[in-house]
């Protein structure tokens, strides 16, 4: 596809998006319901799918919103490569991924998700397409709009493409159990991927080179497991790290992110003066990028 052939595909789709009604972009829909249902009689519209370029030597992808990961991962994969969407369905949409915001349960190795875009391409309230960052790490400079677009469920912008930054698969990845208190393993092993547990069971995902993995599982007294728990889908909390070990009910938390997954039932609440705050300052932000509020009225990432 020749640049220009490119930039009418994005073209064509501000123009669907237009300048006035109330609109919305719809992927799989497969975490259609987090921040709320866009308001009634919204107009719904898709994105544009397919890899645009990917060029494995300098370990970037460009795609638009509308690919599946199924797809970015299977030809990610060709090359021994990935962008950690930690997803359970193959079917949502990268741009759907990015703009609810949630990062997989390997945070703690790979970071938050939004440290993967280096580029993001997006239609603003108006109708105008926006291009914010640079296609490497190196040629990003100026206010962070990239960051921004990131969990906040297409209210301040609705992705049209992104350029996403690549890691190498590792060789080993396996899943052990672990008896003892989990804080021993936050302080002993050596970048875990993941640290999850619920209560009573520590489960630890190891990655990397299997030597590494067998030395780190052996020094840590880990055993073997057929792979990660099962993770509940009620609600999710944010907290400090080293609050994490007071918790009961029905949970399973990532040891040393924060992040609580918590199931039917599990009433707590957290954090409600940081919400409030994040919740204003989202306000404030919206009011400035969408001050008719015709992008995804009715949603709100922070609820």
């Amino acid at each position: 596809m020749t640049a220009v052939e490119h930039e009418s595909v994005v073209a064509a789709f501000a123009e669907e998006i237009g300048r006035s009604d109330p609109v919305a972009v719809v992927g799989a829909k497969t975490q259609w319901l987090v921040g709320g249902e866009p308001a009634e009689g919204v107009r719904l519209v898709r994105a544009p799918a397919g890899i645009i370029s990917y060029e494995p030597a300098e370990m970037t992808v460009k795609v638009r919103a509308g690919t599946t990961i199924g797809s970015l991962n299977e030809e990610l994969g060709q090359h021994r490569q990935m962008v950690p969407f930690d997803v359970d369905d193959r079917s949502a949409t990268v741009g759907g991924v990015l703009s609810v915001g949630r990062s997989g349960i390997r945070r703690r190795r790979y970071g938050h998700i939004r440290d993967f875009v280096l580029q993001a391409t997006y239609v603003n309230a108006v109708g105008d397409v926006i291009s914010a960052g640079g296609p490497t790490v190196k040629n990003v400079s100026g206010y962070d709009l990239c960051r921004l677009m990131v969990g906040s469920l297409g209210t301040l912008g609705l992705i049209a493409e992104v350029v996403l930054r690549c890691v190498p698969v590792p060789t080993a990845s396996r899943w052990f159990t672990y008896d003892g208190d989990p804080r021993n393993l936050d302080a002993s092993l050596f970048q875990a991927s993941s640290i999850l547990w619920n209560g009573d069971t520590t489960w630890v995902l190891l990655e990397g080179h299997e030597a590494d993995v067998e030395s780190q599982a052996g020094k840590c007294g880990l055993q073997p497991t057929e792979g990660a728990p099962l993770v509940p889908k009620h609600g999710r909390l944010s907290k400090r790290p080293s609050d994490l070990y007071g918790l009961t009910g029905d949970f399973l938390a990532e040891i040393g992110v924060g992040v609580v997954h918590v199931g039917v039932g599990h009433l707590e609440t957290s954090g409600a003066v940081e919400q409030t705050g994040a919740r204003h300052l989202h306000r404030a932000v919206k009011e400035r990028m969408d001050p008719k509020n015709r992008l995804n009225p009715g949603r709100c990432p922070i609820l």
